[in-house]
């Protein structure tokens, strides 16, 4: 495989070709997709992989092997690579699914498992990085390989398709830093431990909280991206250091739901809950719009399902595709909460959807999207 590194001047027409996926992945599909602030601000040369040993006439067997469909982000992420499926479903022959319920040694067998029924490449996303050997034996035999939402060790791969997570990491503690003045106590509540999107925020976010010394790090705890987990993880933390906690930095916006549930329960009145940082998870912003919580998120869009289907078919047709493919996040920020460096796209107000389930994500990219009525129509 040979990764191209080449000037953007020079590659016009690979532009064109491969940089479509990196604009608003989770826009209305029938309005401008805004080019990815990872791309327009990436210092240098974007690398760009040569696909045109994969060329192959179609349809294409295509294999997904998912970590889990264990939270509703999850969900919107299979469904938005369900909905892609159904827009391509002329040149798709397959598409096999499997889920591995958040197992690595399962994702391991899956995986060799959708080798040996010939798929033509492989969308993973990856459990943890405990599966890297089964990515890199799918790569030595030959099959393309696009990773999404997580990464494994290898370079190796095709393409790898997700939101920025240094990005995120850095924004959300940027935002908090700035909230607080300069000052006060943090509690980080992370994902799944060994999660790359997990780690990399957390690392980004210390990368900023280390450089003010009035932020102090109170406590870095794991909720599995769980609501129930976050809540129950919240309620301790703040049974353990009560109102020294000036700031919430959570990764998703999963657990972000959770721990403001702990915050009510545990009596603290409307606008007294700290500042938190949250996703796209409706709940998230419902609330912290009812019970006045200053509020930012960059979102991790589950629409990263569609856009890894969409690189697939290119690959599978010869085109470029970025080796790093950094989808577009949208910023929101509640209302008066905006800081000097972190402005908001879309404020709460409208980003929020007051009359829909909380259990809503808000950037799966589908139209009208409802996980409970969602269907798609894809060969099986």
């Amino acid at each position: 495989m040979t990764i191209l590194k080449v000037r953007l001047a020079a590659l016009a027409s690979a532009v064109c070709l491969g940089v479509a996926a990196l604009g608003s992945a989770y826009a209305d599909e029938t309005a401008p997709a805004r080019a990815s602030r990872s791309y327009l601000w990436h210092n240098g040369p974007v690398a760009f992989t040569d696909t045109s040993a994969f060329k192959k006439e179609g349809p294409y067997t295509i294999g997904f092997s998912n970590a889990s469909i264990s939270n509703i982000w999850a969900v919107g992420f299979l469904h938005a690579l369900e909905h892609s499926a159904e827009k391509h479903k002329d040149k798709i022959k397959k598409l096999i699914i499997t889920d591995a319920n958040d197992n690595p040694t399962k994702q391991v067998s899956d995986i060799q498992d959708l080798i040996q029924r010939n798929v033509d490449l492989l969308i993973i996303r990856p459990s943890t990085e405990a599966v890297d050997a089964a990515v890199v034996r799918a790569i030595k035999q030959g099959i393309p390989v696009v990773l999404a939402d997580r990464r494994t060790a290898t370079d190796d791969y095709t393409s790898f398709v997700t939101a920025d997570d240094w990005g995120m990491g850095r924004s959300m503690a940027l935002w908090m830093v700035e909230k607080l003045g300069g000052k006060g106590n943090v509690v980080l509540l992370s994902g799944i431990a060994g999660a790359s999107p997990a780690e990399l925020r957390a690392q980004a976010a210390m990368e900023v909280f280390n450089q003010y010394p009035d932020i102090k790090v109170l406590d870095r705890q794991f909720t599995d991206w769980s609501p129930a987990k976050g809540k129950t993880v919240m309620a301790a933390l703040i049974q353990k250091y009560g109102q020294d906690i000036d700031g919430v930095w959570s990764d998703a916006g999963l657990q972000a739901s959770g721990a403001m549930e702990a915050y009510v329960a545990a009596g603290v009145k409307d606008g007294e809950i700290p500042p938190m940082t949250c996703q796209d998870l409706n709940s998230c912003w419902v609330n912290a719009i009812k019970h006045k919580v200053p509020m930012m998120s960059i979102d991790n869009p589950p629409a990263g399902g569609g856009v890894a289907m969409d690189v697939a078919i290119k690959v599978l047709e010869g085109l470029p595709v970025p080796h790093n493919n950094f989808i577009d996040s949208t910023i929101t920020v509640t209302k008066g909460d905006e800081t000097p460096s972190v402005k908001a796209d879309i404020p709460a107000e409208d980003y929020a959807k007051m009359d829909a389930p909380g259990d809503l994500i808000l950037s799966t990219g589908i139209p009208n999207y409802d996980p409970k009525t969602f269907t798609a129509d894809y060969p099986r």
